[in-house]
């Protein structure tokens, strides 16, 4: 299945602003193959990220899709 990444995270990133616990629509199809593409790219990064300051290191979120949404209000979309 073809895919449209910028799609789906432009349907994600529509909750922005709404209150915690806002439906965003994506097909089940959708959702797998975002997992999947997601773990492509973290399986071809090495284990030791050579990073330069300053950086923002987060506590884990327990899966909260509004929290993540606000540490990118906070601190801006990673690169």
């Amino acid at each position: 299945m073809s895919l449209d990444l910028d799609s789906v995270i432009e349907r994600l990133e529509s909750a922005r602003g709404s209150r915690p616990g806002t439906c965003v629509s994506i097909s089940d199809k959708e959702a797998a193959a975002l997992i999947a593409a997601a773990e492509e790219v973290v399986l071809r990064q090495p284990v030791l990220l050579q990073i330069e300051a300053p950086l923002q290191i987060v506590g884990d979120i327990h899966g909260q899709f509004h929290d993540l949404l606000r540490l990118f209000e906070f601190r801006g979309v990673p690169p």
